[in-house]
């Protein structure tokens, strides 16, 4: 606790101490308390009526059983949770996350980072998440059915287009989208299309959703480049994870000019220093849902397949690094292996991707670092404009959604790095996202009373 102000190590021990065993939580909400003590000298009102140790309180956890009978007849058992964590300026809004590693601290942590993510969009939704610890990997469409069906069963009562806005997330697409959005329609007699998003355009989704996360997070890291006199053209860039969030971002950081040239999964990574083929990537793993591994036998010269255990994708020589797997994946070694290799900007595509080591590691050399509670706010930013579209029964075009999206993430970025100067930090975004992200739920939460 010594890196954080003396007044507010009293909340994080409470926190520590009321949610034992989450330290996946407990990091979350150390990382924002460090950057709080500026606003506690600067605004000593915030240390009033217990309102930190409120916004660090879910207002709701739910817990549940999800029974499934799988395609050999035998019923099958899994958890689901949703933490409505903070609806002071608006819905609940987050992912749904299904993942054998899911648990309540997990989804706790997500959603703790998710309250202050949304608050930077400025748009008008609060903050939650939930999941299950289901693994949809090797599962039916018939099995993966059942259990969003089971799910929903459960989760929709405690749903809706005013209250809680659920959506995609790790094992989310969508087709998961699309089983739990049938399943709420058909026990609630209503077609609210508002109640979830990452929809199908056929049936009330946006166009640009499904690239908004990795697209976001260019323009964010883009933007950063440019406080720096530079920008993506030419860099050599190196993207982790091989899901929606990496392949967009590899499409968009190379339509700005520069080369991807590595990419991962959780067998390992490929190297193509030729640059990722963005057709065959998605072809591998969106359409035949195979190992990165098959990215290199079928690209061929230039590109092959490293496993997991003979080597990190971060050591990797880049010019810009953009985690955007999981959380926890870049380490302090991987953060020295970056900064010696020349890295000069990171991007969070990922939720906490990188450990506090990492990100001490990243500021200490005056790397340009994107933490995610901004870079990747493009997701939930669409998502909140699909939510607008189905509210106002309209659909907008790609360009139109996504010249949106382009806005939110450059007002992101200028919020982050004016607060950053506010306070007396220029250049330290981590610090810049957690106080304006902080500051606009506080504000909100002392002007509806105690809640």
């Amino acid at each position: 606790m010594t890196s954080i102000d003396e007044k507010l190590q009293p909340i994080l021990a409470k926190v520590i101490e009321r949610n034992a065993g989450e330290p996946e939580f407990h990091q979350a909400v150390h990382e924002v308390l460090e950057s709080l003590g500026r606003v506690a000298a600067k605004h000593p009102h915030f240390l009033d009526d217990a309102l930190i140790e409120r916004i660090c309180e879910p207002e709701r956890q739910i817990i549940f059983r999800i029974p499934w009978v799988d395609d050999r007849g035998q019923v099958q058992i899994n958890r689901g949770f949703r933490v409505q964590f903070n609806s002071a300026l608006g819905p609940y809004k987050g992912g749904m996350r299904f993942h054998p590693s899911v648990n309540v601290g997990i989804i706790k942590f997500l959603g703790f980072e998710q309250t202050f993510k949304n608050a930077l969009t400025g748009l008008p939704i609060g903050g939650g998440k939930g999941g299950s610890d289901f693994d949809p990997k090797g599962k039916s469409d018939g099995e993966i059915m059942r259990f969003c069906q089971s799910l929903m069963t459960e989760l929709h009562r405690h749903l809706g287009e005013y209250t809680d806005v659920p959506a995609g997330d790790i094992g989310v697409g969508g087709r998961e989208i699309g089983y739990m959005f049938g399943q709420f329609k058909r026990l609630t007699n209503r077609y609210e299309a508002g109640v979830i998003t990452g929809k199908a355009l056929v049936y009330g989704g946006s166009r640009a959703r499904t690239e908004a996360t990795g697209y976001g997070n260019s323009y964010f890291v883009q933007a950063m480049l440019e406080t720096k006199g530079t920008s993506f053209d030419g860099k050599k860039v190196v993207v982790s994870g091989s899901g929606n969030v990496a392949i967009y971002t590899v499409e968009k950081v190379q339509s700005f000019g520069a080369k991807v040239i590595a990419c991962s999964d959780s067998s390992g990574y490929v190297l193509d220093e030729n640059g990722i083929d963005v057709a065959l990537l998605k072809d591998v793993k969106d359409a035949r849902r195979e190992r990165i591994r098959e990215y290199a036998e079928r690209r061929g010269e230039g590109a092959h397949f490293v496993p997991l255990e003979k080597g990190s994708i971060w050591n990797v020589p880049c010019d810009v690094a953009m985690p955007s797997a999981t959380q926890n994946e870049l380490s302090g070694r991987d953060a020295t292996a970056l900064v010696r290799n020349g890295v000069i900007a990171v991007g969070e595509g990922a939720n906490m991707p990188s450990t506090p080591d990492a990100i001490r590691i990243f500021r200490e050399a005056g790397v340009l670092f994107g933490p995610g509670k901004a870079a990747n706010a493009g997701g939930v930013a669409t998502s909140a404009l699909e939510m607008q579209q189905n509210a106002s029964r309209d659909s907008w075009s790609f360009e139109q959604t996504e010249a949106r999206l382009n806005v939110i993430m450059r007002n992101i970025h200028d919020t982050c790095y004016e607060t950053a100067e506010d306070y007396g930090a220029p250049g330290d975004y981590v610090l810049g996202a957690n106080i304006a992200g902080f500051t606009r739920v506080a504000e909100a939460m002392r002007m509806l009373g105690v809640i």
